[in-house]
């Protein structure tokens, strides 16, 4: 576990998360992170949930498998978990609201766009629809 009392650290979950984040948007199941890095699938379930904690060494040998530098694991995360200074965007991932199984399905479909003029009418098309008030 994270802490000696039992409970996941929260720098802990957080860096789980934004493994979850990267391997769902690369389309990786935890089965196949856990083939690339000789791991179960139940360890990166567990590393997912911030239940184990993830070594420095780790930590590198998955930021490669999932083509990211290794800040990318701390990026977004809030002040109040790792103080000032902290929750800035190194510019990995855009500040989204990636809870959202959509925006991840969106995310993953646009990117397998090749046509740049398809993509920039697509977003021109997502910034007018964004900006249209629903209420």
């Amino acid at each position: 576990m994270g802490e000696w009392w039992g409970m996941p650290d929260p720098i802990d979950i957080h860096v789980g998360s934004r493994v979850r984040l990267r391997r769902t948007l690369m389309g990786l199941s935890q089965q196949s992170l856990g083939q690339a890095l000789s791991l179960t699938f139940q360890q990166i379930q567990k590393y997912e949930r911030g239940t184990n904690r993830i070594g420095a060494g780790r930590l590198m040998r998955i930021a490669s498998a999932l083509d990211v530098h290794p800040s990318y694991f701390f990026d977004d995360m809030p002040e109040e978990i790792a103080g000032k200074g902290a929750g800035r965007n190194h510019g990995a991932v855009p500040d989204l609201n990636y809870a959202r199984r959509e925006t991840l399905e969106l995310v993953r479909v646009f990117s397998r766009i090749d046509s740049n003029d398809v993509r920039g009418q697509l977003l021109a098309l997502m910034r007018v629809l964004g900006a249209v008030d629903t209420n």
